[in-house]
């Protein structure tokens, strides 16, 4: 198949299916088209299905295609899921024009000044270069031609292959967040049995030198914890009678980015510490007043800590920032005294933190009239004007204190989008352990024949379409999620429940590559387009006996 993969990887490449661009529409046209001409295909069309994004500009669509295993009446189904959207080319620069061309970007590239690792890797012809030929079309590319054989041994298989492919991964995951309901709808109509969800999302060495290939067993979380701080103005000629909220912002960056404190673990793996995304005050213009009101937002990764836990550390940390401040101001503040030979009195604030749904609760009873219909009229009037979905939370908020009648220092904890659920295949499950184990043979066994090395993962560390499969929260965790996140269904409505229901397994073999998301992007050809698909072929072979 390696020829085959090969070609088809740089045609998928050559197709600039940059996210949010008409591209992504182009690609998975051609990938229908690609299907349809498959005999299996023409003589079953119902089984490939194609699902328009809703109110969709782009005419973005998710590309299904279901294979019948006719060997005997199983209903137990593999699903391979991948993205074939890309980020942007402008970290190409001069190179912008061939970034979707493989074998003239390679040639391009021969002129350039290269570091050491790069040029070595380009020299030695093992090494395909372009935007997306890592960050996964080569993983696709895979699925798609194993799919094709697959189809000519239909009579062999006894069980079912689910391909779904899917646009929109680059950002909001809308893609693999609509497939839910083609998911659902498959497992009910054809009785399906989920047994795993394997995805080719690009893997790549860890640390320098590493050569180990890694299999994941589930996938990090991501939450987006924002602070809105409301402090107290003052005029600078009066500077020490206020609180000042971007002093604050800064003490919560200061305490929270990069602070290992924060990372979350399940069985030795660790996420990494959050790291501030925003900060900014919200004055709409310049004046002599102190910042009365600041926002500040981090990524925050998880494994395993539920909302609940979360959001105490957050409360917490908040609250040690207010205290921090006013400390801060009172040192200063004595000092500019002993300066200027005036006696120090301590100032003092009643400071507080809050979570948006107290505030909500505030709020509603003081709200003359129906405060969910104010909510979201603002939401709408946001939403008309293409404000950011970070903001609308942070407008709905401010709106909120407003009401609630909020006069003194306070932090208002509250979340946005994008969320992603994490999971992984747990010990303390049976079922997940029991599945755990059979992937843990399958690599081991495979190890020994390919003579790669390999490393079974419980989480894949980037963000991934795989976090939208299953969800480990618990339906308490869910629900403070919600409570906290402001018109959490009209802004980032994930089904969380459809997720809980399904709880597919998602596991990630995933093509090899280095530099995803940098302009020298480039996957390796020998592992993903030779001992790749084998790995995929002996894990169909493992549960299908193919």
């Amino acid at each position: 198949m390696f020829k085959e993969i090969l070609e088809l990887t740089k045609k998928l490449v050559s197709i600039a299916s940059v996210n949010t661009t008409s591209g992504e529409h182009d690609i998975s046209c051609f990938i229908e088209s690609y299907l349809r001409d498959i005999p299996y295909f023409k003589g079953h069309p119902n089984q490939v299905i194609i699902q328009k994004l809703k109110n969709d500009f782009l005419d973005r669509r998710n590309v299904f295609a279901l294979i019948k295993g006719e060997k005997g009446n199983s209903k137990e189904t593999i699903i391979f899921h991948g993205h074939v959207d890309t980020v942007g080319i402008e970290d190409f620069g001069e190179l912008k024009d061939f970034a979707f061309n493989c074998d003239e970007l390679m040639k391009k590239l021969k002129n350039v000044k290269l570091d050491l690792e790069v040029e070595k890797d380009l020299n030695s012809g093992d090494w395909l270069f372009g935007r997306g030929a890592c960050d996964m079309k080569s993983g696709v590319a895979v699925f798609m031609v194993i799919l094709k054989h697959l189809c000519e041994k239909v009579k062999d298989i006894d069980g079912n292959i689910l391909l779904s492919v899917n646009p929109v991964e680059e950002n909001l995951h809308t893609g693999i967040i609509e497939g839910l309901e083609v998911l659902e709808e498959l497992k009910e109509k054809e009785n399906l049995n989920y047994l795993i969800a394997i995805n080719n999302d690009y893997i790549c060495p860890l640390y320098p030198g590493d050569t180990k290939k890694y299999v994941y067993t589930g996938a990090v979380g991501k939450i987006l914890p924002c602070f809105y701080i409301q402090g107290k103005e003052t005029h600078v000629a009066q500077c020490f009678e206020g609180f000042d909220s971007s002093m604050v912002a800064a003490e919560l960056v200061k305490l929270i980015n990069l602070n290992s404190e924060f990372c979350d673990g399940y069985k030795n793996e660790y996420t990494l510490p959050p790291s501030v995304l925003k900060m900014k005050d919200l004055k709409p213009q310049y004046n002599v007043q102190t910042s009365f009101t600041s926002f500040v937002y981090f990524n925050y990764f998880i494994h395993n800590l539920s909302i609940k836990e979360i959001l105490i550390k957050l409360r917490e940390i908040a609250q040690k920032a207010l205290s921090n401040v006013l400390k801060d101001i009172n040192e200063k503040y004595k000092n500019y005294c002993k300066l200027t030979k005036v006696n120090y009195k301590e100032i003092e604030y009643i400071t507080q933190v809050l979570e948006y749904d107290e505030v909500y609760k505030i709020s509603k009873k003081k709200f003359q009239g129906n405060i969910d219909t104010y909510i979201e009229e603002i939401t709408n009037k946001c939403i008309s004007g293409n404000m950011d979905k970070r903001e609308i939370p942070l407008e709905i908020t401010k709106k909120l204190c407003s009401i609630a009648g909020i006069k003194i220092p306070t932090i208002v904890i509250f979340f946005a989008a994008p969320y992603c659920p994490h999971n992984t295949l747990k010990d303390e499950i049976v079922e997940e352990k029991k599945t755990y184990n059979e992937i843990l043979k399958i690599v081991k066994e495979f190890s020994e024949k390919s003579s790669e090395e390999f490393e079974v993962m419980q989480f894949f560390p980037s963000l991934t379409d795989s976090s939208y499969l299953k969800i480990d929260d618990d339906n308490e965790s869910i629900d403070i999620l919600i409570g906290n996140f402001p018109e959490y269904k009209k802004l980032y409505n994930v089904p969380l429940q459809k997720i809980k229901k399904l709880n597919i397994p998602a596991i990630n073999y995933g093509c090899y590559g280095k530099d995803a998301h940098k302009w020298t992007e480039r996957v390796y050809m020998p592992y993903t387009f030779k001992i790749l698909p084998d790995l995929v072929m002996k894990t169909l072979k493992n549960y299908f006996l193919i």
